[in-house]
């Protein structure tokens, strides 16, 4: 394993991509509606990195055809853009990645699409919440699987399961560095966790049974019993002191703004 720890200089080229990631997937969430395609969400996208001056982290990655990653209810993640068109009450989970001069900055949220049922929201906000607990973790000195364990621990107690066939991972000037973050583990397993890391931090949380499969694209994973999935993903700094979340957004669940 080769852990990149990254220097002050370093840290701010991941700043300004994660500030910029972060924008580029609030802007995106805010074209999604009925009646648009998948394909036309992932054009928009592009657009704007092109206006931003960056460029997809994702396309051409492994031969992936897609600017982003748009999944949409049973799709878990890895969904390309295209014709479907996204209808009412869907759930759009929305994975950027973008690069900036060299440096990588990686953010995911799902989106609801007007009214959803009282269920797939209580999906979202645990998936969610999940995310920030997990990150209050990721502190120097604790091992990564302090984090880890959390955030199966959090959505399992609330009824959910987490994917384990994909995971989360370090991040700066490759899209994937080591180490792999899954979301699941056992406290006191991992490396530890030490300032300059940067990770990315991805809970893919289920409102059934935890397996995937690929569909014929060799892309888009979709839940096994077709029940919706949710993602969300932030860009996290360990630091001497509290975690710093990269790719920040306004949106944060209230009582995770000011847990440390």
């Amino acid at each position: 394993m080769n852990i990149v720890l990254k220097n002050p200089r370093e840290i701010e080229q991941m700043r300004l991509a994660g500030r910029l990631a972060a924008e580029i997937l609030e802007k995106t969430a805010d074209f999604v509606r009925p009646g648009v395609t998948t394909g036309e969400v992932d054009r928009y996208a592009a657009d704007l990195m092109k206006e931003a001056g960056c460029k997809s982290a994702f396309l051409g990655y492994r031969k992936f055809p897609g600017h982003i990653c748009i999944s949409v209810n049973e799709e878990v993640i890895h969904g390309i853009g295209g014709p479907r068109r996204i209808q009412y009450g869907d759930i759009v989970s929305l994975d950027i990645g973008i690069v900036r001069q060299g440096w990588v900055g990686d953010n995911a949220t799902t989106v609801a699409v007007g009214i959803i049922a009282p269920e797939v929201q209580a999906l979202l906000d645990a998936t969610e919440e999940s995310l920030y607990h997990a990150i209050s973790f990721l502190r120097e000195g604790r091992r990564l699987g302090d984090a880890c364990s959390e955030v199966e621990a959090y959505v399992k107690a609330r009824g959910y399961s987490v994917v384990r066939e994909f995971v989360g991972h370090g991040v700066g000037r490759s899209l994937h560095e080591d180490p792999q973050v899954p979301n699941y583990g056992r406290k006191g397993s991992g490396p530890k966790l030490k300032a300059g890391m940067t990770l990315a931090i991805e809970p893919m949380v289920n409102m059934g049974r935890p397996e995937v499969e690929v569909l014929s694209d060799d892309w888009t994973a979709v839940t096994v019993d077709r029940l919706p999935s949710a993602h969300f993903e932030h860009t996290v700094l360990v630091t001497k002191g509290d975690p710093e979340i990269l790719t920040w957004r306004e949106k944060i669940p209230s009582k995770f703004k000011a847990k440390s």
